[in-house]
């Protein structure tokens, strides 16, 4: 069973290693050329920065996936709501690992003052993040159609949402 804690400097490789995997194989991220482990080393230092979690899951010394959140967009209005990311070891895929990092995230998000999660999936084929959002408690509510060009193709975003702790139904302060 892998653990989850917080992702320190020394995962930076392995971070950058699975997510150029996904960039370059997946349609789960819309970029096109990996980051640099200084670009993601970067990421992270912002999501921290805000006071938001970035993880890692790891068993026997071995990263197997990551997870953060940060601001849904950079005003502050939106400093309530974080999109997530969700990135696993193509070898670890399938094995319960994303759950376990969905899971602690929205905790600890939730823990950190967000009242909304959000996930912006890229492609709407994408059905292994779109059935692990959902049954971790999020629900759809949009499609954009056709709104990134990736691998010679025009790819939907699947947008789902969760409600953290008491969500809208009162005053975030």
């Amino acid at each position: 069973m892998p653990t989850i804690r917080a992702s320190i400097g020394g995962d930076i490789a392995a971070i950058t290693a699975i997510y150029a995997h996904h960039v370059l194989h997946g349609t789960g991220t819309f970029e096109v050329d990996p980051p640099s482990s200084q670009d993601m080393a970067a990421r992270r230092a912002e999501v921290l920065a805000r006071g938001l979690p970035h993880l890692v899951a790891e068993e026997g010394g071995q990263v197997l996936g990551f997870a953060y959140c940060n601001w849904f967009k950079p005003r502050p209005a939106y400093r309530y709501s974080a999109e997530d990311s969700v990135y696993v070891a193509d070898a670890a895929r399938g094995l319960g690992v994303g759950r376990l990092l969905l899971d602690a995230l929205a905790e600890q998000a939730q823990a950190a003052g967000m009242r909304k999660l959000l996930a912006v999936i890229g492609d709407s084929a994408n059905a292994g993040s779109i059935a692990l959002h959902r049954a971790a408690g999020f629900t759809e509510v949009g499609v954009m159609r056709s709104v990134g060009w990736k691998f010679g193709a025009w790819r939907d975003i699947v947008l789902m949402e969760k409600p953290l702790g008491a969500g809208d139904s009162s005053a975030p302060e």
